[in-house]
């Protein structure tokens, strides 16, 4: 509020400041009324004028003066009009009453010329200071040309503290990150150790995934200074403001230390140098080459730690991932299925939850889902049941979000006529067969012709478990599905639509991702020809690179991929063809329910029967043998440090048997040694002893062990490679 006042102030008094320029400049205000030179000619000859005054100024001869009615009026003569001003003075000088004066021209001081100059140009730039320092956060003078400073906000976590406790569905970073906090409470111990603590840490995953989440969890476990910038932060209009932003924040750090400097989307100032479209000159390059120097140059940083985070580690520098800079890389990926339920409970802690929820359930059905999906989630089923005027969120209100969130909301109100909506109703029941007969296919959950989004209609397809690997006959299987509603299409009415492109372009992007990246084909081999890093373009660096196949193998690829569509393409309408009858049955009932669960598709696809769901009972019974306790759903800072104790006093344990085993294995292996060394030292000596004799020293219970030694008629000789002793 009273910033807001402040400036309104400000502008008042500019305001004020003009006009009384302005008012300086013309006078008092009062305009005459401007006659042209005729005009003023014609009044004078008829005698309407009562005061004329002429007065001379730079280049003209200013006339004014007043009329008999009182008027005020100003005209020109121009300085080269000589007759006519003579002719002017006379005339006015011969008519009677009118008072007529001749003024000197004046003289304007150097001090007045100069105001009037410089006025104008003062006000232009103290406007142009006042609205940038606006622009640049206000506060006055002190931060009004502050160009190069930090634009790093510093977090109190007295006030908003993140534990390790409030991340779930990320163990193993948590892991990870535990030295960190060890490092910035107490770094005693690392020192005694000659250890040096990682200098950076770099977050790699995809968005939504809580990169910055743990970033803070960190902070707020050692209790440090916390720094947050974006990397689009530093580089702005301004040359050198980069590279001056880097350098401040770094000096605010060392202020600080211990502490730690998040950079999110660290890929905005790190990219590779030289790999785009700039020189060496290029603004960005400048701000990189100082926060390289700033990390592990000459300077030192201790007890300084970055935390970094991006979702293209491709693009960033090398000079930026080496040893020293960044040391470490997490993977913070998408959390599998227990992760995604704990991820649930901890979003759902405020919201007010009806007992038929199952969070467990509902992590079954989100495979793929980041932190911030679910989250979002959550907030779309609130959304709902506050809508509805519920006090609980059931699961028909999470349900109805999950839809939401995957297809877009529901289209009920278009009008869709019936041949199109039979259509729909036959492609999505293709889809749905082939789930039901392939085992490698995925499990079908739901399938429904009501309108969402830009689709028809959808089936929601689920893994029977979380994947990290593929096999040859799941990604066919998988083919044969997406191709399952263009197959139905075909088989009932002999016609084609436009309703399965996507179907189409996914099929295609993994047939081809089986010829180029994953060497599932038989004619070219186990090779690798994707060149595109992903099909993720890099400016300046694809654009020089080349393809690593010539256009043979590029042609070799295209026939490859269409075999496999072509080949998935009969096999699914074979499929279709041998379950004719229960397709058409699924169709069917699709256009008068609109919507199967897993349930009806089951017994539809088996019995032939349509089973009656109570949707308004219990939808899922709440499963007690969940993992997750309540209150307590992401390991805590305590918890993982114990865990880390019990497991290296495990491993202590077993070094321990490890080491038992060794001594007693050298200690037999060294009686061994002296058994032998008697037995040649008896040789050496020119002991005969009896072959029975001999014989009970030995293990072996035959003749031929002895005659078979290669030492048996040589003697001892401690240098000898071939005596058993010195082997």
């Amino acid at each position: 509020m009273q910033k807001a006042f402040r400036n309104v102030l400000v502008i008042a008094i500019i305001g004020v400041i003009i006009f009384g320029v302005f008012s300086y400049i013309n006078g008092n205000g009062n305009t005459p009324k401007q006659l042209s030179y005729s005009q003023f000619v014609e009044k004078l000859d008829k005698g309407d004028l009562k005061t004329l005054e002429i007065q001379p100024e730079q280049n003209v001869y200013l006339v004014s003066g007043k009329t008999k009615n009182d008027e005020d009026y100003s005209s020109t003569i121009l300085y080269n009009n000589e007759k006519d001003l003579q002719k002017i003075t006379n005339e006015a000088k011969s008519q009677k009453g009118l008072d007529f004066k001749v003024k000197e021209e004046e003289k304007q001081s150097v001090f007045v010329s100069m105001l009037t100059t410089l006025i104008p140009v003062l006000i232009i730039a103290f406007l142009f200071i006042f609205f940038l320092s606006q622009a640049q956060g206000g506060g006055g003078g002190g931060r009004m040309m502050n160009f190069g400073k930090s634009k790093a906000k510093m977090y109190d976590n007295q006030k908003r503290r993140v534990r390790f406790s409030d991340v779930a569905g990320a163990d193993e970073e948590k892991q990870e990150l535990i030295e960190i906090v060890d490092f910035l409470k107490d770094n005693k111990k690392f020192k005694q150790m000659g250890s040096r603590i990682p200098k950076g840490v770099l977050l790699v995953g995809p968005p939504g995934t809580g990169k910055t989440l743990l970033a803070r969890a960190v902070a707020g476990e050692a209790g440090a200074p916390f720094f947050s910038i974006s990397g689009s932060d530093f580089v702005e209009m301004f040359v050198g403001v980069g590279a001056s932003r880097v350098r401040d924040l770094f000096e605010n750090a060392k202020k600080n230390a211990p502490c730690i400097i998040f950079i999110d989307e660290i890929d905005a100032v790190g990219r590779q140098r030289g790999a785009g479209v700039g020189g060496g000159h290029d603004e960005r390059e400048q701000t990189l080459n100082q926060l390289l120097v700033e990390m592990d140059g000459f300077g030192e940083n201790e007890g300084i730690i970055m935390i970094a985070a991006t979702n293209r580690p491709d693009i960033l520098d090398p000079a930026l991932l080496r040893p020293g800079r960044f040391d470490r890389q997490i993977q913070v990926g998408r959390p599998d299925v227990k992760g995604r339920e704990a991820i649930l409970h901890v979003h759902s802690k405020n919201k007010p939850l009806d007992e038929t929820v199952d969070l467990k359930a509902i992590s079954q059905r989100t495979p793929g889902f980041s932190g911030a999906d679910l989250e979002n989630l959550l907030n779309e089923a609130s959304l709902i049941a506050a809508r509805e005027g519920k006090n609980k969120i059931d699961m028909r209100d999470i349900e109805e979000a999950t839809d939401r969130v995957i297809a877009g909301p529901a289209k009920k109100s278009r009008v869709i006529s019936d041949k199109e909506r039979n259509i729909v109703a036959h492609h999505e029941a293709g889809h749905t067969v082939i789930g039901m007969v392939l085992d490698e296919a995925e499990v079908v959950h739901k399938v429904t012709i009501v309108p969402r989004g830009q689709a028809g209609g959808y089936a929601m397809m689920l893994p029977k478990q979380d994947r990290f690997l593929m096999t040859e006959p799941e990604l066919l299987d998988k083919i044969c599905g997406l191709l399952g509603g263009r197959v139905s299409e075909d088989i009932n009415f002999h016609e084609v639509s436009t309703g399965a492109s996507n179907d189409f372009e996914r099929a295609t992007q993994i047939a081809r991702s089986m010829v180029t990246e994953y060497g599932m084909s038989k004619k070219l081999g186990p090779l690798q020809f994707s060149s595109s890093g992903g099909g993720q373009v890099f400016l300046g660096k694809d654009m020089q690179g080349e393809p690593n196949y010539s256009g043979q193998i590029a042609y070799e690829i295209d026939k490859e991929v269409q075999r496999i569509i072509k080949e998935q393409y009969e096999r699914c309408k074979q499929i279709l063809l041998d379950h004719e009858k229960e397709l058409k049955l699924i169709a069917k009932t699709l256009l008068t329910e609109e919507t199967l669960v897993a349930e009806q598709i089951r017994s539809l696809f088996y019995d032939g029967v349509l089973p009656e769901v109570d949707y308004d009972a219990a939808r899922v019974v709440k499963d007690e043998d969940s993992d997750y306790s309540e209150g307590k759903y992401g390991k805590s800072y305590d918890d993982i440090r114990e865990e880390q104790l019990e497991e290296g006093k495990e491993d202590m344990r077993e070094d321990r048997k490890e080491d038992n085993d060794m001594n007693r294995e050298r200690r037999h292996r060294q009686r061994d040694d002296r058994d032998n060394h008697a037995g040649h030292d008896q040789l050496r000596d020119g002991s005969n002893g009896d072959n029975d004799h001999h014989r009970g020293h030995s293990n072996n219970e035959e003749d031929t062990g002895h005659e078979q030694s290669p030492n048996i008629d040589k003697p001892y000789n401690p240098n000898d490679p071939n005596n058993p002793s010195n082997r």
